[in-house]
């Protein structure tokens, strides 16, 4: 159970990460203020949500990584 969680909270970290890179992307080459905007936005937002992600899992158990082999 705790592998399959681990997995899931690996893809999750992909899934935003991927998320990020485009968000990131969008900001920087944005040539209006209000989308620049949004994408910063956008980053704020997953940069939260990592780190949410990263909350639950401690609290689940550092068994997790070691059980999945992921960090």
């Amino acid at each position: 159970m705790t592998g399959d969680l681990g997995l899931l909270f690996h893809r999750l970290n992909n899934q935003l990460g991927i998320i990020l890179a485009n968000a990131e992307l969008i900001e920087a080459k944005s040539t209006d203020e209000p989308g620049r905007a949004r994408a910063g936005q956008v980053v704020l937002s997953v940069l939260d949500a990592m780190a949410t992600a990263r909350e639950i899992r401690q609290h689940v158990g550092d068994g997790i990584s070691q059980e999945s082999g992921t960090d």
